[in-house]
C-alpha cells in the first residue's frame, strides 16, 4: 500500500484541493518531507498543519479492523475527545506511532478533520458530509 500512495500523492505544486467533511471549509493537502520524514502539509487559510505521512495506511489498517463506521470526532489540540473516535485514535499511545500523527506542537489535533476527506479522494473510505457527527469506514 506505501507503493501505491506514494504514486497518488501529490507535491505541492499540484495538491489535492479538498473540503472538511461538512463542507464548511477548503484547504489544500500535499505530500513533502521533513527531516527524513515523509508527511502530510495541510494547509487551511495562513495555517499550515503537518501529519506523519503513514496515517494514511495506519488508518485505513485501523479502519478495516474496525469492519464498520468509525466517528470522525475532530478537535483541537487542547480539547478533549470522545472515546473510540477517529481524532482519539490519532492521538493515543495505543496507534502504530505511539502518539500524535500531527507534528506541529499546538497544532497537531484535528487530524479527524482534514485527513479523512484526503482518504475519501484516494479511494481508501467511505466519508459522511452531514452537518455534525459525521463517521468513515474503509473501502
Amino acid at each position: 500500500m506505501a507503493d501505491a500512495l506514494r504514486l497518488t500523492m501529490r507535491g505541492k505544486d499540484d495538491p489535492w484541493r479538498l473540503a472538511t467533511p461538512p463542507g464548511t471549509s477548503e484547504y489544500t493537502m500535499h505530500a513533502d518531507e521533513k527531516d527524513g520524514r515523509a508527511i502530510l502539509v495541510c494547509t487551511v487559510g495562513q495555517t499550515v498543519l503537518h501529519y506523519d505521512a503513514r496515517c494514511i495506511a495506519d488508518l485505513h489498517a485501523m479502519l478495516r479492523a474496525a469492519g464498520d463506521w468509525v466517528e470522525l470526532g475532530g478537535a483541537d489540540e487542547g480539547k478533549p475527545v470522545k472515546d473510540g473516535t477517529v481524532e482519539a485514535w490519532a492521538r493515543s499511545p495505543a496507534n502504530p506511532v505511539g502518539g500524535w500523527y500531527g507534528l506541529k506542537k499546538g497544532l497537531r489535533g484535528r487530524f479527524a478533520v482534514y485527513v479523512p476527506p484526503l482518504m475519501e479522494a484516494l479511494g481508501l473510505c467511505e466519508l459522511e458530509h452531514r452537518p455534525k457527527g459525521n463517521r468513515m469506514r474503509a473501502t
